[in-house]
């Protein structure tokens, strides 16, 4: 099977090598085609040769990440484009999302979780950083406010408000990924609280793991 290729697309070029020099030595599935300094170049780049997916800074100068997205998605549906920043802003979010971004991570995402961001693609699980994903469920059905304009908070996601404020955070981060270690390191809570909490939303919520979690995370529209 052949390896997808990754594009890069960030002005940060030491930032870009290191990362480019990472993932060539440690993720022997997938290779880096190439750097883009700015999204102009990332969208010539797309043109000329096609990445599979694109790791997408947000702020870069000539034309930025969103605009980048905006341009490349119409035209190359099939690129999966992860924004990569240290901007964990609602506008940046809601923006990139709304443009066809497949996700947003933050830059201080370890390089090991980042491979596993990009693997878990193949599976259709939108990629959010823990902390951006609490906030949009925080704010879209905690404080009762849509971050992004046609999330709908209607009768499917009822199930969510049977929640507490606890089991809603740590549901966010089973959502991205996470497992139990992880999730109690985040929230400093002890290992067997979080299995707890974990058993608890289970019973909650109807459902038997982590798949179906993140399958009722996914039910979350952005249209």
């Amino acid at each position: 099977m052949k390896k997808p290729g990754i594009l890069l697309a960030d002005d940060q070029s030491l930032f870009a090598e290191s990362l480019k020099t990472f993932l060539n030595n440690y993720a022997n599935d997938m290779t880096v085609l190439g750097i883009a300094s700015n999204g102009q170049e990332a969208y010539e780049f797309v043109r000329h040769t096609l990445p599979n997916i694109i790791l997408m800074d947000v702020r870069m100068p000539v034309m930025d990440g969103v605009e980048a997205v905006r341009k490349i998605k119409p035209e190359y549906p099939s690129v999966k484009i992860i924004m990569l920043s240290t901007y964990d802003e609602d506008e940046f979010v809601r923006e990139a999302l709304l443009a066809g971004a497949s996700g947003y991570l933050l830059k201080d995402i370890s390089p090991t979780e980042l491979i596993v961001s990009i693997r878990a693609l193949s599976s259709g699980v939108m990629q959010i950083s823990p902390s951006i994903a609490q906030k949009l469920i925080r704010k879209t059905y905690v404080e009762n406010e849509s971050v992004i304009p046609g999330i709908q908070p209607d009768e499917t996601f009822k199930w969510l408000k049977t929640l507490t404020q606890r089991e809603r955070e740590i549901f966010a981060l089973l959502a991205t990924g996470n497992d139990n270690e992880q999730i109690a390191k985040q929230l400093g809570l002890a290992l067997q609280t979080v299995r707890n909490q974990v058993s608890t939303i289970y019973s909650k919520l109807g459902v038997k793991d982590r798949f179906e979690i993140i399958q009722l995370a996914n039910r979350i529209r952005f249209q």
